[in-house]
């Protein structure tokens, strides 16, 4: 069996092996303008590849992932897909614009006149010289001021061996901000992880900007009557607040119960726990200076944008706080701050 033109999902692989266990599944990619397909991976069941490789190149064909840079992009790192070799077309018939945007000069090659053709497709190149399609870079995102790959995230993603499938997107949350969601379907539905498992798995190998504010376990994606996602169907993600290493505790005192109202109208929550970590529940830089600066309004304390780094929950922040009460006349005026924002409550 031969599957070309779509990418082929982890899930619907192993779907394919436990109907069709003695029948070979060949993975092929290629475009039009480069003779279909040129390059190929024999799939093999229990691999425990989260994610099917596009394979290796075909006779006579030369594939390069090359970065923003133009220059060939290091195993592990993703960039655009460029294809090289026999099998090229001369371009689009009466399209010259066109034809000299996608078929560009080879710099790999010393042949004179030699080409390769810019697919528009997101891959890396593993260290075995295997290639893992990643996605469409035309699908990428611009999240506060920068552009990301959701390929890139979901590879990471893919490799949790809890997470058997993965969709990344970025969707508005109540407050109107654009953050990134992951959509994730089980091995096991009997023993999905937590949030923050999965959190921290992707924290330790993307940045910052990179790592998903919510995660949302499907049983399945939703598909149109085509077979393709259809992502308009994908449910709202619940921006509600993400469980703690500890257990919910309501604040404790009036500072901590000011900060809980400034956390929640930051992050959108109807609920925050003193233990909540800023960032796990859907933080980031930007909004980080947005606390500060209602903390600086309200506290008339000058508190630097990186004590939310170094004391990212409300009970930590709290501390920091008392510490600046201590100067002179500075805890009666907090006291005092603290009874006026009560009394308009």
């Amino acid at each position: 069996m031969i599957c070309s033109g779509e990418a082929l999902s982890y899930e619907l692989q192993e779907r394919f092996f436990s109907r069709f266990g003695a029948v070979e599944l060949h993975n092929l990619y290629g475009p039009t303008e480069a003779s279909v397909d040129v390059s190929a991976w024999r799939c093999a069941p229990g691999s425990g590849e989260r994610r099917v490789p596009i394979g290796r190149p075909i006779a006579n064909t030369q594939l390069y992932v090359v970065d923003a840079a133009g220059q060939p992009a290091p195993p592990g790192v993703a960039g655009e897909l460029h294809i090289a070799g026999v099998g090229l077309a001369r371009g689009y018939l009466q399209r010259a614009d066109l034809t000299a945007e996608r078929f560009v000069p080879n710099p790999f090659d010393t042949e004179p006149g030699s080409r390769m053709y810019r697919t528009g497709d997101l891959a890396r190149y593993r260290p075995d010289g295997v290639i893992d399609y990643l996605g469409r870079i035309d699908q990428q995102l611009k999240l506060r001021g920068v552009r990301i790959e959701p390929g890139e995230i979901e590879a990471v993603l893919a490799e949790h061996p809890s997470i058997r499938g993965v969709l990344v997107v970025a969707r508005e949350d109540r407050a109107g901000q654009r953050r990134l969601v992951a959509y994730l379907l089980p091995v096991n539905a009997d023993a999905i992880p937590g949030s923050n498992a999965i959190r921290d798995f992707a924290a330790e190998r993307l940045p910052d900007v990179m790592v998903p504010s919510a995660f949302t376990w499907l049983d399945a994606f939703p598909l149109t009557a085509s077979g393709k996602l259809d992502r308009r169907a994908f449910p709202e993600p619940d921006w509600g607040r993400l469980e703690s290493a500890q257990a919910f505790v309501p604040p404790r005192t009036p500072v901590e119960e000011v900060l809980a109202g400034i956390w929640g109208e930051v992050l959108s929550l109807d609920r925050v726990g003193v233990h909540d970590h800023f960032f796990r529940q859907g933080g980031h830089s930007l909004s980080a200076v947005a606390l500060i600066t209602r903390i600086r309004g309200i506290f008339r304390i000058d508190l630097p944008v990186r004590a939310v780094f170094e004391s990212p929950t409300i009970a930590q922040l709290a501390t920091v706080l008392a510490a600046r009460e201590a100067r002179p006349g500075q805890h009666e005026k907090i006291a005092l701050l603290i009874q006026q924002i009560q009394a308009r409550q």
